[in-house]
């Protein structure tokens, strides 16, 4: 089999990398280990910025998207149940949407089948060879069968856990992390959000997050030590817990109910260095992780494929390797942006264990900054809504 380029991974990365390869002419084929119902039964996040929103009506996936996205002016932060709203439209005319990932992986998958596009699910034993050289290969096994695809170039779009990274020699990458000792115990319920814009908390118990699916599905989190399961908690002591963490009146607004989803996700930090090799590529979770706090997980995926897209159009259309080779450095150059504004609010709002009342007075400083200054407030929404140099 030859193609032109070879996607590892279905997630939102790959598949918005087959669809705008797609609409440039670029044949490609999309391998992913999971069947389509585990890739869509994966509870992620869903703040889109504006720029997000754009790429996606531009790839002719928004359909849902705009009938179904609640646009979010700003977010409220909260400190010890003191409120603050960031004002994003007031201070830089600009918003975000919510729109669960889960939701723009549908609606990608759902564009590729009805264009006929190929993507292998379920395949099993995937390995990439050659990327190195002029031909790359990528092998797999599906249904009890070997193949093998020929192709120019390799998109590794397979998360943190892939086989993409994981092929590259140790002594030719640079890893650059930090794993926090905390988690979010997360759960979903159909309820109406206790607020119309997400609520961050910061409390002395934990941090805890106010989020939403739809304006009848709510999304919940509280920090967590690393070490807890999720069978320790209980609808009730989840409930109990969240209403501690939040100002009073919030608290005493909140909707509760069965939870349909309970989950505890890890956070880190994550760069890895760099993002080309030879005729391989990193995108996304692959390439870098960010705590949630900041909600730019999918945004920065996003923001690869479309450098990616963009340099290989370049590359099939004029024979020009400018953009292929200058693809590593525009990346990180976002990635490191985004990592530092995504580690400051985990900063902000988590409770540090070793750094006891001191760490909180400078916390409650720069909370108390962020309210008294108009500058502060408008670096805030900048990053973001999604900061573009």
């Amino acid at each position: 089999m030859r193609t032109q380029v070879a996607i590892i991974g279905a997630g939102p990365a790959g598949l918005s990398l087959g669809r705008l390869l797609e609409a440039a002419g670029i044949d490609a084929i999309i391998i992913e280990q999971r069947s389509s119902d585990y890739v869509l039964g994966r509870i992620r996040a869903g703040v889109l910025e504006q720029s997000s929103v754009d790429l996606l009506r531009q790839m002719g996936v928004s359909q849902r998207m705009d009938s179904e996205g609640i646009f979010h002016d700003g977010v409220e932060l909260s400190f010890d149940g003191d409120m603050l709203r960031i004002d994003f439209n007031e201070l830089i005319g600009r918003k975000v949407m919510v729109y669960g990932q889960t939701e723009v992986t549908r609606d990608l998958m759902d564009s590729r089948a009805a264009s006929g596009a190929k993507t292998v699910y379920e395949a099993s034993d995937v390995q990439i060879h050659d990327f190195d050289r002029d031909c790359p290969r990528v092998t797999y096994t599906k249904d009890g069968t070997s193949h093998e695809i020929e192709c120019d170039f390799i998109a590794g779009c397979d998360g943190f856990h892939g086989v993409s990274r994981a092929s590259v020699p140790k002594h030719a990458i640079s890893i650059f992390e930090r794993v926090y000792p905390f988690g979010w115990l997360g759960v979903l319920v159909d309820q109406p959000p206790v607020a119309e814009e997400l609520i961050y908390a910061h409390h002395e118990r934990g941090f805890a997050l106010c989020s939403m699916r739809s304006l009848m599905r709510s999304r919940y989190y509280v920090q967590v030590d690393s070490s807890e399961r999720t069978e320790n908690w209980s609808d009730d002591r989840f409930w109990d817990e969240l209403r501690a963490r939040l100002n009073p009146d919030i608290a005493e607004s909140l909707k509760t109910g069965p939870t349909i989803e309970k989950s505890i996700a890890p956070l880190r930090s994550f760069v890895a260095e760099p993002l080309r090799f030879g005729r391989l590529f990193l995108t996304g979770d692959a390439a870098h992780i960010v705590p949630p706090t900041g909600a730019k997980g999918l945004n920065m995926a996003i923001h690869d494929v479309m450098e990616l897209a963009g340099a290989l159009r370049e590359y099939y259309e004029e024979r020009s390797n400018a953009g292929i080779d200058a693809y590593s450095g525009c990346v990180l150059a976002n990635t490191w942006r985004t990592e530092r504004f995504s580690w400051w609010m985990t900063q902000l709002l988590h409770t540090f264990p070793e750094s006891g009342n001191f760490g909180r007075r400078i916390q409650r400083a720069d909370f108390d900054y962020l309210g008294a200054s108009r500058i502060a407030r408008k670096s805030l929404a900048e990053n973001y809504t999604g900061f573009r140099p």
